[in-house]
């Protein structure tokens, strides 16, 4: 088969055939496997490249998560003993300052409450159903719950209720008023 040109020439359109035909055919073959190798390889370099930095920063965010359970774990331990010096700090200053006209009273204790205008002393260990108050000089014998009103001179008004009381101690709950008009 020919191909002919505007010249009228014919031109061979099989350029593989001829005395060097296999050897060019040879040198193709070889270098479309050379650069099908070559092409391999460098993509597998590459990708061990990106591979390496991969494993760096792995390696990295490992060390840094180490730290930071390390600083969580200090943090941690901080934070409980801070929480027990604050209990501690707040039974310490519940004992100095109870709540608000509440107190416990010891046997044979006195305490002066409802802002200095009532002084107010258990008198012995308290009984099984009663406890024995000294209110301003006068005993009185008060069960749980018992409210005993005591009027201080002509303008206040004060209370006592017994909370509760045990064998040692007495809780109670006194507060003083101004007298109210009539």
């Amino acid at each position: 088969m020919s191909d002919r040109t505007q010249s009228g020439r014919s031109v061979p359109l099989r350029p593989l055939t001829g005395p060097n035909g296999f050897v060019v055919s040879i040198a193709c073959i070889v270098s479309v496997l050379t650069i099908l190798i070559g092409g391999h390889l460098y993509g597998r370099f590459l990708a061990s490249r990106d591979l390496g930095g991969r494993d760096d920063t792995i390696e990295q965010l490992n060390d840094q998560t180490q730290k930071l359970k390390v600083l969580a774990d200090s943090l941690s331990a901080r934070l409980t003993d801070s929480q027990v010096q604050l209990a501690k700090t707040q039974a310490a200053l519940d004992a100095i300052m109870p709540s608000t006209n509440t107190y416990d009273i010891n046997s044979n204790q006195s305490l002066i409450v409802g802002d200095g205008h009532l002084t107010i002393g258990l008198v012995g260990s308290p009984g099984n159903d009663s406890v024995t108050l000294d209110i301003n000089g006068k005993q009185q014998a008060a069960s749980a719950g018992q409210v005993i009103p005591v009027v201080v001179g002509s303008s206040t008004n004060c209370q006592v209720q017994v909370q509760s009381f045990d064998m040692f101690k007495a809780t109670l709950v006194a507060s003083c008023a101004g007298a109210k008009p009539q």
